[in-house]
């Protein structure tokens, strides 16, 4: 499928600072090698890139980005011909190439605009643009919904999700109120701490919004536009919703409309750190479930695996960290299509006189009360290096002795299942609660995910803040 000998390349860049300068240095290296680079004109989100690597029948992709990161940051995401980031052998096989070569001596660059003048860089048109978009407004389940019976405001937090979020919301009669002191394309990110939907504070000023104009809920999308987070208006004030929550809501709103659609292939795929609601939810349903490791890099490479073998039918992915995807026309989180579902999901509620916190409570009541919680413990230098490894150490040598009732313990840096190796433990229950421990992969942190399943709130409450002093007590000893 390569444009050229040497193969194509699709590159996107986000609002971060020097993205779009990274993105186009990327672009005149590439082309200064032969290489065919196509380019987004402006900055766009993330599954953006992931549809036209695919669309494109390109070899590669990029992303410059550093996703919800502090401003300080930037990045770059790597992708593979099926639209995936790169997984753990290519990564490893790709990083060798990088080793071997000196990053300054005999670097190849064309001027880009000279580039873009040969037809060795263009840009990527509306018409991809277009199909993308089409290709989301595709995966509505239910489309004999009024939407404009929702009043949604949207915030895309300084990034890239402003026209593409709003254009499809728009597009399906959607009354929808943007926080404009949020809408400027700006790396600084102004007015948040941190450009994180999974953050109360982030939220704060779509919050405020919403409770002065009486709008249903409040979206906030990431500056790379693949997670979303959300808030909802109830009788009782605004309510925050958690990844875990969102994904549990729709694995059942999508299950519960596209009964005809499923069968035995069926196949909902969550991370092993996310709430097993929606997996409870899927199996009860009679979908299968499939559990990645941290990343949706992951479950990308299980999709791809569907589609090679045909052992398997996707129907939704989903990460406790506010990333999801529903259809197959994007190997990464996507919270473009999740904000349209979350819309068409409230909506449909909302004809019945229920809010989505209504039907939380509905889910709980028919499956049990699941509570969540991340903890996240900073521990900078090389100081903190060494002490995640000894808590790793000392989590693992507990092992069943570390809180009672544990039925299992699952070490993955020996191989679970067919999943890759990993430096992630978890303890599980005999009530189908766990504890996940892992350091972060990208900042100097160890990440302590909880699920507790508790007859009511309260109950899980106590069970919660149990578990957690014993685990504050290991970390902070």
């Amino acid at each position: 499928n390569s444009v050229t000998k040497n193969g194509s390349v699709a590159i996107a860049y986000d609002s971060r600072i020097k993205s779009d300068v990274f993105a186009r240095d990327a672009a005149a290296i590439l082309a200064a090698n032969g290489i065919k680079v196509y380019i987004y004109k402006e900055l766009m989100p993330t599954p953006m890139l992931s549809f036209a690597v695919r669309h494109l029948k390109c070899d590669a992709g990029i992303v410059v980005t550093a996703s919800h990161n502090p401003s300080k940051y930037n990045g770059y995401k790597a992708y593979g011909n099926d639209g995936c980031q790169l997984g753990l052998e290519a990564a490893d096989y790709v990083l060798s190439i990088m080793n071997s070569v000196d990053i300054f001596d005999g670097v190849r660059r064309v001027d880009f605009d000279t580039a873009l003048a040969e037809g060795k860089i263009e840009y990527i048109g509306e018409d991809v643009i277009d199909a993308y978009l089409a290709a989301v407004e595709d995966r509505r389940v239910n489309r004999d919904i009024d939407m404009s019976k929702l009043n949604v405001v949207y915030t895309p937090l300084h990034g890239t999700g402003n026209v593409p979020v709003r254009r499809v919301l728009s597009e399906l009669g959607y009354d929808v109120t943007v926080v404009d002191e949020q809408v400027e394309k700006n790396g600084d990110f102004p007015t948040v701490v941190s450009p994180n939907p999974e953050n109360a504070e982030a939220l704060s000023m779509g919050i405020k919004l919403c409770e002065e104009i009486g709008a249903d809920l409040i979206l906030g999308t990431d500056p790379d536009c693949d997670r979303v987070g959300i808030a909802v208006n109830t009788k009782d004030g605004m309510k925050l919703f958690t990844g875990n929550q969102v994904g549990a809501l729709l694995v059942d709103y999508v299950i519960k409309m596209n009964r005809a659609q499923l069968n035995e292939k069926s196949t909902v795929i969550k991370t092993i750190v996310t709430s097993e609601l929606g997996a409870i939810i899927a199996k009860k349903n009679g979908l299968n479930v499939i559990e990645t490791l941290t990343g949706f890099k992951f479950i990308g490479d299980k999709m791809n695996t569907f589609e090679r073998e045909g052992n398997g039918e996707f129907v939704i992915g989903y990460e406790e960290s506010y990333g999801y995807l529903v259809g197959t026309h994007a190997r990464d989180k996507d919270a473009v299509v999740a904000s349209m579902l979350i819309c068409e999901m409230a909506c449909y509620y909302k004809n019945q006189g229920k809010t989505l916190v209504d039907v939380m409570e509905e889910i709980y009541k028919t499956y049990g009360y699941f509570l969540d919680k991340l903890d996240s413990y900073t521990l900078k230098g090389i100081d903190g290096v060494e002490r995640i490894r000894a808590i790793m150490k000392e989590m693992r040598a507990k092992g069943k002795d570390l809180l009672p009732g544990i039925a299992k313990v699952n070490d993955y840096t020996v191989g679970i299942d067919d999943l890759p190796k990993a430096d992630v433990l978890k303890f599980v229950f005999e009530d189908s609660s766990w504890i996940a421990i892992r350091p972060s992969g990208t900042e100097p942190k160890i990440k302590v995910y909880y699920s507790v399943k508790g007859e009511n709130k309260d109950d899980a409450q106590k069970v919660l803040e149990a578990r957690q002093g014993v685990i504050n007590s290991i970390i902070n000893a």
